[in-house]
This record gives structure tokens, C-alpha cells and sequence, in this order.
């Protein structure tokens, strides 16, 4: 479903990304770990053609950067890791956005009472239902993001881009929300790329896993092959399964 090739990213003489290449297939939810500063959300970007890069990207054996705006929003959706606004759009209106890409109408066409249904059961499934009509400037961080999750789950893309999906989210939602795309993920057709600081988050819901250090690739492959000792110490530079079996041992009685 995507196919990265040599894929690197530079301003000026600092190089951020260095020849990245990796695949996903239907099914897989691919996690991009590694340190602040790896390149994670600059890969990211990369992929949903939001910045210039050397290399390839294909989406479904085609390349991302010769298709209109579009046909990529029928392919793929982005979801970045800071959503602002700075509109009165109500929840219902931005969530319901997501027609408009998959569709390039929103209510004007032989689906609108297909859409508004699609809207509405999105609206429900990310638990905003109660703030439907309220203005999006006055929308909670968490609010924000299921906001534009639920715009996403509108525009049913095969494939999900999604920067720390649960930037923002108490705990509640963050399992609600990591459910919910799992859910998603695992019907035909469909695959996710997102980047994640929780390795445990990226262990319970990943299939897959890049290890990214300095915009390289450290590892790659299944999650449970990437997120080895030998791997984890040597890129974060410190002995990282001791520290998390330690913090989850504060939680005994």
C-alpha cells in the first residue's frame, strides 16, 4: 500500500532524512519510534507530500507526488500532531470537511444524507456528540483532536498518516481513540503509519516498527524484532526496558 525509496529531506547543508526506504501492507499499523529530532514527523510529512523531498513515495504502486490533491485525499489522510484553527467552523462542519476530500463536495451531491450519516456516526464514535454545534474555537486540545480523527474516519482513506495521534488526550481517550483506529486498521484494505513517543502504546497497537536515529533508519521490521534491547539502548542511550518495567512497578501495591 505505500512504498518509501531513498527518501531524504534537507534544509540547506543540514540533511534530516537519509535515504529511508521501507514498506507497509494491508493490515499493518507501522510505528515510527525513536528520540526528539530522529526525523519521525518529517518523514511523515514527507509521505502526505507536505514538504520537499529527494527519493520516491508510492501509494498503491503509484507515485504520491504525480497525483492531484485529490486522488491523494482518496489514498491517504494526514493527521498532524498540533491541529489550530482559526474559524467558527462547528465540530460537525470540520469533521464533516472529510466528505470534501474523499468526495471534492461537502453536501452538494446525490450523497449528501450518506455523508451526513457518515458524519454523524464519526462524530459518535470519537465522543463529541454533545459538542456537535459548538464552535471549534472553543474546543478543548483533546476536543480539537477527535475533532479532526473524526474527519479522517469521514474520509475512510486506505491509508492513515498519523503524527502522535493521541497528542492531547487523557487516558480515557487515548485507549478509546487507539481502539478505534485498531478497529479501523484491521478491516480490508487498510493500513496506518504513526509516529509515537510511547513505546508502549507503540507495542500493544503496532505490527510493525521503524526505528528512526539521526534521519536513519536503526531498525525496521515487526515490532517485537525492532523494539529490542540491543536496539532501544543503543538509540536512546540508556538502558530502556529496566526504566519502564521500573516505572510500571510504581503501580504495585
Amino acid at each position: 500500500m505505500l512504498k518509501v525509496s531513498h527518501v531524504s529531506v534537507s534544509f540547506g547543508a543540514l540533511d534530516i532524512l537519509k535515504q529511508i526506504s521501507f514498506h507497509v501492507r494491508e493490515g499493518e499499523w507501522l510505528m515510527l519510534v525513536g528520540p526528539n529530532g530522529a526525523g519521525k514527523s518529517t518523514l511523515l510529512m514527507a509521505i502526505a507530500q507536505l514538504m520537499p523531498y529527494a527519493g520516491s513515495v508510492e501509494i498503491e504502486g503509484r507515485d504520491a507526488a504525480a497525483m492531484k490533491a485529490a486522488e491523494r485525499a482518496s489514498r491517504m489522510g494526514y493527521l498532524r500532531q498540533d491541529n489550530t484553527v482559526g474559524y467558527h467552523f462547528t465540530v460537525e462542519e470540520i469533521v464533516g470537511l472529510g466528505a470534501y476530500a474523499k468526495r471534492g463536495s461537502w453536501l452538494k451531491s446525490d450523497a449528501a444524507e450518506a455523508d451526513l450519516r457518515r458524519v454523524d456516526a464519526a462524530i459518535c464514535q470519537v465522543g463529541l456528540s454533545a459538542q456537535k454545534k459548538q464552535s471549534a474555537l472553543t474546543l478543548s486540545g483533546g476536543e480539537l483532536q477527535r475533532t479532526f480523527i473524526g474527519q479522517l474516519l469521514v474520509q475512510d482513506p486506505p491509508l492513515l498518516l498519523l503524527d502522535e495521534p493521541t497528542s492531547h488526550l487523557d487516558l480515557k481517550y487515548q485507549i478509546e481513540t487507539l481502539d478505534l483506529l485498531q478497529s479501523w486498521q484491521r478491516e480490508k484494505g487498510r493500513a496506518v503509519v504513526s509516529v509515537v513517543h510511547d513505546l508502549s502504546l507503540a507495542l500493544k497497537y503496532g505490527t510493525h516498527a521503524l526505528l528512526l536515529d539521526e534521519g536513519i533508519v536503526a531498525a525496521g521490521g515487526p515490532i517485537k524484532e525492532v523494539l529490542t534491547d540491543e536496539h532501544l539502548n543503543r538509540v536512546y542511550g540508556l538502558p530502556v526496558r529496566p526504566f519502564m518495567t521500573d516505572m510500571l512497578g510504581q503501580w504495585k501495591a
